[in-house]
């Protein structure tokens, strides 16, 4: 995450990502080379949400845990994703 983003928060542990119809993931962060990071649920995340690359991944804090996550394909056109079956491990509980 840039750090223009992050220094207008304390990092938690762990975010929930909320996509665009309200559907919530929960990922950890830690630092890295003086940056926060995601982690662990990051991968899954983007793999159910078949994010490739070319793709953006636009990212609006709306709590001081939770990050609204909207996605464009490479056209730009936002990608809508239905709440399939989610890694339970991962799926945050509203």
């Amino acid at each position: 995450m840039p750090l223009d983003f992050t220094k207008h928060f304390v990092a938690p542990t762990e975010f929930k990502l909320r996509n665009n119809i309200g559907c919530s993931w929960k990922v950890t962060v830690k630092m890295m080379n003086g940056r926060v990071t995601l982690d662990q649920g990051w991968a899954t995340y983007a793999a159910v949400h078949q994010i490739k690359i070319g793709y953006m991944v636009t990212f609006k804090l709306l709590t001081p845990d939770t990050l609204k996550v909207i996605i464009f394909d490479d056209d730009s056109i936002e990608v809508v994703n239905k709440c399939g079956k989610h890694d339970e491990a991962f799926a945050a509980k509203d």
